[in-house]
């Protein structure tokens, strides 16, 4: 199938070019490039000796996103394009309903109007709110804890009344977990723009001495070393899970877990990735960051019976594959 992939040059969505390819599908990519870089397009026709074609639009914009419609024959949309930090969500809500709100509705209204009967939908965990670990998928939502965790569980709500007024259609809603690690090759992983959103990045740069020591946001979690436990994911499995989702689908709207099932602490991947990488991260307790909560890791049951997906990758090799990825990505700032 011709695949669009909207924020496909971001972290999961070039590792889910990459996975795509691998299946035999054909990729277009839709990114702005605010918290990405073109070059990672390069990257993935590297990896799989396959070409992508590219688009730098803005996919709130209705008529840019019409437009890409109207020149390929598309055949199922995987929608990443989003704005995805929780702390900056609870700063700049209004930046974050406007993006990723109007994003979904401009995506789903091309779907609609172009007969693609496709749409796999890059949600979050945080819409389950203060709902308590395991989460499934028919957990009754409760008010999220965060703008950006809101943003989420809107554009599920938009996408299942649209499933319902088109039957026809077949919509994914894939709630991840906590995606870390890269691609094994060492040529895609999490590279943003500016500060990290997310804690990998974060370990890996003071691992390489770019920054003096980790920052870890509150140790009085009621958990087994008073720090945050998620479920960490790696990034080849995640992006697997969307190929399975395309593939295996069935009409009307559907919520899946991607996750692995176990819950990590920030201690316990830290203390895993010096383990692994022989090297030592120095890190700091700090205030707890708004908005997080404890406890976050996923019932997987479902995503296994109906869709055949199931995580493979342990927190080992997520720690592993992070580091080769940045130290391809500049040379050591210090020993």
């Amino acid at each position: 199938m011709s695949i669009l992939v909207t924020g496909g040059a971001g972290f999961i969505g070039s590792n889910t070019c990459i996975s795509l390819i691998d299946s035999g599908h054909s990729v277009i990519v839709a990114d702005n490039f605010c918290n990405s870089d073109p070059q990672v397009i390069e990257n993935i026709q590297k990896i799989t000796q396959a070409k992508v074609v590219k688009y730098k639009v803005d996919i709130t914009d209705e008529s840019q996103v019409s437009s890409i419609f109207e020149n390929h024959s598309i055949e199922g949309v995987i929608h990443f394009a989003g704005y995805k930090s929780v702390g900056e969500s609870v700063v700049e809500p209004v930046a974050y309903y406007h993006n990723n709100l109007m994003s979904t509705i401009a995506v789903a209204k091309s779907c609609l109007e172009y007969g693609v009967k496709k749409l796999i939908f890059s949600s979050s965990a945080t819409v389950y709110g203060e709902n308590v670990s395991p989460l499934v998928e028919d957990m009754h939502l409760h008010q999220t804890t965060n703008p950006y965790g809101e943003t989420k569980a809107m554009s599920e709500r938009i996408l299942k009344d649209i499933s319902y007024a088109n039957p026809h259609l077949s919509i994914a809603l894939l709630r991840y977990f906590n995606p870390v690690g890269a691609h094994i090759s060492g040529l895609i992983g999490e590279a943003p723009n500016g500060i990290p959103n997310n804690l990998m990045p974060y370990v890996t740069k003071t691992a390489k001495g770019e920054l003096e020591y980790l920052n870890v946001f509150g140790n009085d979690y009621p958990t087994v070393d008073g720090t945050g436990v998620r479920d960490y994911i790696h990034v080849t499995d995640l992006a697997e899970g969307h190929v399975a989702a395309l593939q295996n689908i069935e009409k009307g709207a559907h919520v899946y877990n991607l996750g692995t099932g176990r819950g990590t602490s920030v201690l316990e991947l830290v203390t895993t990735f010096e383990e692994v990488n022989k090297i030592n991260i120095p890190y700091k307790i700090v205030d707890r960051r708004p908005g997080d909560i404890a406890t976050c890791y996923a019932d997987v049951t479902k995503a296994k019976k109906e869709l055949g997906w199931e995580a493979k990758r342990d927190i080992r090799d997520m720690c592993r594959d992070s580091w080769r990825f940045e130290q391809n990505l500049h040379r050591f700032v210090k020993a």
